[in-house]
């Protein structure tokens, strides 16, 4: 028997893990059986260069005829299997030298009008044909490196790693590379040099990579692979072909720097003798990232400068938990899919809102205002150490800190001013490894701490995460177990906390089922690095889909899938509180049509709710009720230069206040030629007879019976000058207006109670408008010019107004906030600049 099954058959004998036996026995089962190898797998030789290929975009060169042939390539999509046309037909060349991998071929079309082209700007596919090629550098069927080029020379990357949200393409992953192309009346070739000091590989004298390459035709929506994909099949890089004997490959020493110098100025009307209506800036830092050995790399961001990333959609959030927003910032998406293992890490927390924020106000004392609160705690320095061991192995360490934060409160009578600790200095890090198995599976081991300097509490959360597929890559089962500790040094008992998900099911063939469980008890939390709403539940349901991936009739493919899930509360809460929190059924359509379009329709079903959240107190609930939703959306065919998606959602409440939700949304794309497109948005949600939270009377939770209007409008506008040089433009106006009909105490049983509250009291109008523009110039390879101009308005009423252009008419009056700022990025590579390499 296998070292690690004894190591686990000898955990039985310990009773502290009798609620566990199940699940090891499932994981003996998986492992014990992890071997295949799919009889249909093509293999190529590699082939060495003997002298370097000029990267033009033309395969004029006698060397491309002596590489490896890569060609006969089979559909993915809309016809699974097929084979590619001879007017249509793919032919590539694969060879390599010391210093990198050469992939060049042609992608042949009858005339030159059936190429689809765009400038989209880098890893935007939008409506581009475009050839691909992926490496799985270790050949574990997990990890691998994706590399695209379109018609017009853009350039798309991205590294493949299974994640908690089921996405295992990242494209935020950056790579330097070289590449061309040329198009002309039968097709278009391209040539392409990936250098190994941009590629991640084990140490071998003589290695063997999977290897797939993928083109899209967007005018007719075929995907084609040279090894062929069964969409019935799970996983993509199981299904990888192989490029073999490849010998004496050594990265060259890999030490980037990426030096920046940014000049900001911004104006707001203050309007106040102390303060200026202008100030500006000049920052200076750098990036490093630096190869310690073949597998490994620092990643470090010294005196790190996100001013210019994407403003957030600021919205008005009713709901107990919070809004959580995307990272934009480059250091927190690039090569972090070590670190999104057990969805634990949420990288926003790092330079945050301070821990003492909220408290600020309540520090102030007789005779004082709160004069200045920061929102953020200021970065110092981040570095991620992550990579892989010859034998899959998995390491990434992430370690980031943040400056302390001070709020300043001043007398009003003596003027005298005085600084409150709102953050202190803070240490962020995250410890992941995390180990390849065969057929996509994978074991890891994820920690995230925060240490607080000072008096302060920190927080420590660890998890087990597995994901195991049997050798036919049919059944799968997997997990996380995770515990958490908050050390309150000394001033109160440390707590600790348990979380479990586990699924187990079939992830292969048209008929697809999953079974899964969640549980967690009153003490867990993974807030501090994580992104967490709540606790004390278990949860548990089934999933069952349907998939029919070939074109019959009228349609190219057909999805549909149903879900039950049922929720309790752990641990009850009171004594006359119910347990149960929710059941819900679910039901979703999805279908191709012929002609490319999409549509979807989806019906929901809530078997009565009790909501232990929206109180916003422990010990009370509130009562909701059953409900049911319908919805459909339709989305034209997006290879067109017009194209529609409208979507519409409609939820109704059957209890005493009858409420109606409805969503209504219509998004237009308009592509005016291969350099302008405009993607407009306009969204409309009305809430009829909505019941929730409104405020706090003499700490009792007072709720509403209200009426919300929310308008979101949108306008997302891209001109590239070149594929070096483009001018992106998002603007957007967010409005939410509520109206209080009546207000209710909430009693015991979850039901509301009349009382003499003003509903008017509570009635707001929230307006928030930005505009984003940002021209960007690439003016070398991994450099480029940043021009940003940004502007904000934030408008607060309280009273109600339900007009939309009344809403924009006078936000636009407000005051307004703009900025504009000039940043350059120069890269700097050791190898070009010292030993005359390529990069």
């Amino acid at each position: 028997m296998h070292p690690i099954q004894n190591f686990i058959v000898s955990l039985f004998n310990n009773p502290g893990i009798m609620k566990l036996r199940v699940l090891i026995v499932l994981i003996i089962f998986s492992y014990s059986i992890l071997n295949a190898t799919n009889e249909k797998t093509k293999f190529v030789q590699a082939k060495r260069l003997e002298n370097p290929i000029k990267i033009d975009g033309i395969l004029n060169e006698g060397e491309w005829t002596s590489g490896t042939v890569i060609d006969k390539f089979t559909q993915f999509r809309p016809n699974p299997g097929q084979n590619e046309l001879a007017g249509h037909k793919t032919i590539a060349y694969i060879l390599y030298d010391d210093t990198g991998i050469y992939f060049g071929g042609k992608c042949y079309e009858q005339s030159k009008d059936s190429i689809s082209t765009e400038l989209i700007g880098r890893d935007g596919f939008g409506n581009n044909d475009f050839i691909g090629i992926i490496f799985d550098t270790y050949k574990d069927n997990i990890n691998g490196f994706e590399y695209f080029v379109t018609p017009l020379n853009e350039q798309m990357d991205a590294k493949q790693a299974p994640n908690n949200n089921g996405n295992s393409e990242d494209f935020s992953w950056n790579s330097v590379w070289k590449s061309a192309t040329s198009v002309s009346d039968d097709g278009w070739s391209f040539e392409i040099f990936i250098p190994f000091a941009s590629i991640r590989f084990p140490k071998k004298e003589i290695q063997d990579w999977g290897l797939n390459v993928t083109r899209r035709r967007n005018i007719t929506g075929e995907q084609f692979f040279w090894n062929n994909l069964d969409p019935n099949v799970n996983g993509f890089l199981t299904q990888e072909g192989y490029l073999v004997g490849l010998q004496n490959i050594k990265p060259p020493v890999r030490l980037q720097l990426s030096p920046y110098i940014s000049f900001y100025t911004n104006h707001f009307p203050a309007n106040l003798s102390e303060v200026s209506n202008y100030t500006s800036q000049i920052n200076g830092g750098m990036d490093l990232k630096w190869g310690i050995n073949q597998s490994f790399t620092l990643d470090a961001t010294l005196i790190p400068d996100f001013r210019q990333v994407q403003s957030d959609p600021r919205v008005l959030n009713l709901t107990p938990f919070e809004v959580k927003f995307n990272e934009n910032r480059s250091f927190f998406t690039e090569g972090t899919e070590l670190f999104n293992k057990g969805g634990l890490f949420y990288s926003r927390r790092i330079g945050g809102t301070p821990i003492k924020y909220w408290n600020a106000e309540s520090l102030t004392g007789e005779n004082e205002v709160l004069i200045s609160n920061p929102s953020q705690s200021k970065l110092i320095n981040a570095s991620k150490i992550s990579g892989r061991t010859q034998n899959g192995l998995g390491i990434g360490i992430l370690n980031a800190i943040t400056n302390p934060t001070y709020a300043i409160i001043e007398n009003t009578e003596t003027g005298e001013r005085r600084e409150v600790l709102t953050d202190p200095l803070t240490n962020y890090n995250v410890f992941v490894l995390n180990k390849s198995l065969k057929n996509n599976s994978s074991i890891s081991f994820v920690n995230t701490s925060v240490i607080r300097f000072g008096d302060d509490y920190d927080a420590n959360v660890g998890a087990f995460v597995f994901d195991i597929n049997d050798k036919s890559n049919n059944w799968n089962v997997g997990g996380t177990i995770s515990s958490s500790q908050i050390l309150n040094n000394g001033k109160k008992d440390n707590s600790y906390g348990y979380y479990h998900s586990i699924y187990a099911g079939k992830t292969s063939g048209k008929l697809r089922y999953n079974l899964w469980q969640e549980l967690s008890d009153s003490r867990y939390t993974s807030n501090d690095l994580g992104y967490f709403t709540n606790n004390n539940y278990m949860t548990q349901g089934i999933w069952v889909g349907l998939r029919w991936p070939e074109p019959k009739g009228w349609r190219n493919n057909l999805n549909t899938s149903i879900n039950l899930n049922y929720s309790r509360l752990l641990t009850q809460i009171g004594v006359q509180n119910p347990n149960y929190q929710v059941a819900r059924f679910n039901l979703y359509v999805n279908v191709q049509h012929k002609n490319l379009s999409l549509i979807g329709l989806n019906s929901n079903i809530t078997f009565g709710e009790n909501d232990f959240y929206e109180p916003r107190v422990e010990g009370k609930y509130f009562k909701r009720g059953p409900s049911a939703l319908v919805g459909a959306w339709f989305e034209t065919n997006t290879a067109k230069k017009w194209s529609v998606s409208p979507e519409i959602f409609v939820r109704k409440y059957f209890n005493f206040y009858n409420g109606v939700a409805l969503d209504a949304n219509l998004y237009q794309t308009c592509r005016v030629n291969t350099k302008l497109s405009l993607r407009v948005g306009v969204s409309w949600q009305p809430r009829f007879n909505n019941a929730g939270f409104s405020s706090f009377a003499e700490s009792n939770p007072v709720f509403a019976l209200r009426d919300i209007a929310t308008f979101e409008n949108s306008l997302r506008a891209k001109y590239n000058f070149t594929n070096r040089m483009g001018l992106n433009l998002v603007a957007r106006h967010y409005v939410r207006s509520i109206k209080n009909k009546e207000l209710f105490y909430l009693n015991s049983d979850g039901i509301f109670e009349s009382n003499d509250l003003l509903a008017s009291a509570n009635n707001r109008t929230v307006n928030y408008f930005n505009v984003d523009m940002v021209y960007t110039w690439q003016i070398a390879q991994g450099s480029f010019v940043n021009v940003v101009w940004k502007n904000s308005i934030g408008k607060f009423d309280t009273y109600y107004r339900s007009d939309y252009f009344s809403n924009l008419s006078e936000t636009l009056q407000e005051n307004q906030n703009n900025n504009v700022s000039v940043k350059l990025i120069y890269f700097l590579d050791y190898n070009t600049l010292f030993r005359g390499g390529r990069s």
